[in-house]
């Protein structure tokens, strides 16, 4: 009985675990975990106050607490994109703004998104467009959405910091992952905390479980 329990408590402890935010740009609505299993993570319609992005230079921000995951942005130019076939380009496969990346530890991470360098038609300046950011932590894809409007000439405000991004390394703006030290470091010391943390909820849970059965 107990051992059922502890599996019980681990597979709970895994799923919590494999959930991503978008951090920047500003997703479509509230963090909802049950949803991001679902398109745009439950948020069908775009949002009338759409987020001000730049048109090159610009990029995203995720946190998770799930090690040894992949992420990738898919791109629509429609005005009010509601499915995931409005991601997809003229020949039916999934339309990328920037390809799938890898990362092998958990925590805060930032990523380069130059969307006019992906030359996809109906991107320019002034164009509304939604971004769709697809997270797979190994049991399957996660969605967050971002409606935004693009702009050659705006920056990214000066305390949305992308603490990640390097020009000799970290995440190359083509979605192969460099190596900088520093993002290396960095990322390592976030995954320690987290392995630490989890060891000790772990133990927690089953010396709980223990104690109740005696």
């Amino acid at each position: 009985m107990v051992l059922a329990y502890l599996l019980q408590f681990l597979c709970f402890f895994g799923l919590v675990n494999a959930h991503f935010r978008l951090n920047y740009p500003e997703p479509r609505g509230v963090f909802v975990a049950d949803k991001e299993p679902t398109f745009c993570g439950g948020y069908t319609n775009a949002v009338s106050n759409r987020s001000t992005f730049p048109l090159s230079g610009g990029f995203f921000t995720i946190r998770t607490g799930h090690p040894d995951f992949t992420v990738g942005v898919l791109l629509s130019t429609a005005q009010n994109p509601n499915s995931f076939d409005n991601f997809t380009n003229s020949t039916g496969g999934q339309q990328f703004v920037r390809n799938y990346v890898k990362e092998p530890t958990a925590g805060t991470f930032c990523f380069p998104l130059d969307i006019a360098a992906a030359n996809i038609p109906g991107v320019g300046d002034g164009a509304n467009v939604t971004i769709q950011v697809v997270f797979a932590g190994g049991d399957g894809n996660l969605y967050q959405c971002a409606d935004l409007t693009l702009s050659s000439t705006v920056k990214i405000p000066d305390n949305v910091t992308c603490v990640n991004q390097t020009e000799t390394g970290g995440h190359s703006a083509n979605g192969t992952s460099g190596g900088a030290p520093g993002a290396t470091q960095t990322a390592g010391t976030m995954g320690r905390v987290h392995y630490a943390s989890v060891y000790l909820t772990l133990s927690l849970g089953l010396a709980g479980m223990v104690l109740g059965f005696l």
